[in-house]
């Protein structure tokens, strides 16, 4: 084998234009074409060098690679002069450092027309509603040193038949998805090694950019297919998505394309919604002692606690730190939660919180009404101390206990939703509450395009579903005063006609938080209000 490599090395030398001799080198060697190098050894998991996803790798880095990717080893033939001849050619092309100015492109959004209400105007028969679980996914970079999540994306769907009144269904209906331009995820960067590692790190062996699931562990998803019946809605769990779309083009707001077949096989309704990805997790802004940021962080836990965790590579955070999020209960053999642990060491070491929950350029934060510079996280949920400490002291457990609505939004009907998590809450009609409102994190109004699509394809404005906004300057538009009058059975629609084909009452208390919302800025696009 040894004899072979060394063979396949001298025919590329030579195609190179590179001469040896059997004792060493011959002396005036041609110069080294790193680009060439990259194309032979480098392309086939990286891409093409134009649009490396290893754009601006030091020679050092690429070095600790071969020496620590098991699938990299047959690159240890590589000379210094090589390896330095191929960081050359990557930092020729070297994308520019990451800011926090960054946006994400536009996304193919529905064309506008405000004071419209589409699934009246076109007598739809259906709408669907679909929203992302979480409103942002994060996940490792890679999967050879330390790992804490997986890619594993969950999207949540509801239809509803139009009426007076409107209902919930889901009997005689198939949903269907697709990533919009994203059909694998295995041979982009370095996802490849949550495959090839996934046996060892989560105890299941998956078939290429198949995904892990949680929820029904028989299913594996991949990046299009069918969305189960879960009794009021439809719902796909472990989506393995990367924020590398099929044009090499990173953005954390990818996009998913919903359809929903009658049992005809009929199209009845389709949507786009945001199914974000970001692994922008920023460890290398402290563990710099290596060109491999996660193993400085094993590095350091094992000289602090007195583990091995470098000789157990892959490591698994959540192996000994219990996290909730990936299915766990309880602490976990160590003692403390994964959150509890990250966040309580971190508290005192100067980290944001967008060094973890990406990031500086992804911005996970997006909701207008929510979010600030620096995301606006501990308005919610508290800073780094004070949430290990909420854990730490048994009032708070991790991704199971999280802020409420009504903190803030006192006063309103229906925004305290109790035990139950904003992200698993029904609302007016049978409809969760992210089907009208948004994503955690992303409600609508957004600053990414892509979360305010079914705000802008069934009512044409960037608001709540159903709110008065849509066409009025406010989003309690005149009162209710004459609305009846303007909205009544047959006459003006107004956004209710989403889902309503009819309006015949003015009691509040059958309307979405019974008409207790404060007003707020609306289209203005209906005048003389």
């Amino acid at each position: 084998m040894q004899k072979n490599i060394m063979g396949l090395r001298f025919v590329l030398a030579a195609a190179l234009g590179l001469s040896f001799s059997v004792h060493g080198s011959s002396g005036a060697a041609a110069t080294i074409d790193g680009a060439a190098l990259y194309a032979a050894d480098c392309a086939g998991c990286h891409g093409a060098l134009a649009s490396s996803t290893k754009k601006g790798a030091t020679a050092a880095q690429i070095q600790t690679g071969i020496s620590s990717v098991s699938a990299m080893k047959s690159l240890s033939t590589l000379t210094t002069a090589q390896i330095q001849a191929i960081a050359a050619a990557l930092g020729a092309t070297a994308a520019p450092p990451p800011t926090a100015t960054w946006t994400p492109p536009p996304a193919q959004m529905p064309p506008s027309h405000p004071g419209v209400i589409t699934p009246a105007q076109n007598n739809s028969p259906y709408v669907v509603f679909a929203w992302n679980d979480l409103g942002m996914h994060c996940a490792n970079p890679s999967y050879d040193t330390a790992v804490i999540l997986p890619p594993y994306n969950t999207v949540w769907a509801q239809v509803v038949q139009r009426g007076n009144p409107p209902k919930v269904v889901t009997a005689g209906l198939t949903v269907e998805y697709r990533i919009v331009n994203n059909t694998q995820s295995a041979s982009k960067g370095q996802f490849w090694q949550f495959w090839q590692y996934a046996r060892k790190l989560f105890g299941v062996s998956l078939a290429t950019d198949t995904g892990l699931n949680l929820t029904d562990p028989a299913v594996h998803n991949g990046l299009s297919g069918k969305l189960l019946a879960k009794g009021d809605h439809f719902q796909v769990n472990g989506i393995p998505l990367t924020p590398i779309d099929d044009s090499g083009v990173w953005n954390p707001f990818q996009v998913i394309e919903v359809t929903v077949k009658n049992s005809r096989g009929t199209v009845v309704a389709q949507t786009r919604t945001t199914i974000p990805v970001s692994d922008e997790i920023n460890c290398a802004k402290c563990h710099n002692g290596n060109a491999n940021p996660m193993l400085d962080v094993l590095q350091k836990h094992d000289k602090n606690v007195g583990t091995n965790l470098v000789g157990q590579m892959p490591v698994l955070c959540a192996s000994c730190h219990g996290s909730p999020v990936l299915g766990q209960s309880g602490r976990g053999t160590s003692g403390k939660y994964l959150s509890e642990a990250i966040h309580g060491y971190h508290a005192t070491k100067g980290a944001s919180c967008y060094d973890c929950h990406p990031g500086a350029k992804t911005q996970c934060s997006r909701s207008l009404a929510h979010t600030a510079a620096d995301g606006n996280c501990t308005t919610c949920h508290g800073s780094l101390a004070a949430m290990a400490a909420s854990i730490t002291n048994n009032t708070k457990v991790p991704w199971v206990n999280e802020p409420k609505c009504v903190t803030c939004h006192a006063g309103v009907a229906q925004v305290d939703t109790g035990a139950t998590l904003f992200r698993n809450a029904i609302g007016h009609g049978g409809v969760y509450c992210a089907g009208c409102h948004g994503s955690p994190h992303a409600t609508v109004p957004s600053r990414v395009d892509i979360d305010n699509y079914q705000s802008q394809q069934y009512q044409n404005y960037s608001k709540a579903i159903g709110s008065c906004g849509a066409c009025h300057s406010s989003s309690k538009g005149e009162g209710l005063g004459d609305f009846l009058e303007a909205h009544g059975s047959g006459k003006r629609p107004n956004a209710c006609y989403v889902c309503h084909t009819a309006i015949t009452t003015t009691n509040t208390a059958k309307w979405p938080h019974q008409f207790q919302w404060k007003a707020t800025t609306g289209s203005g696009s209906v005048r003389g209000d």
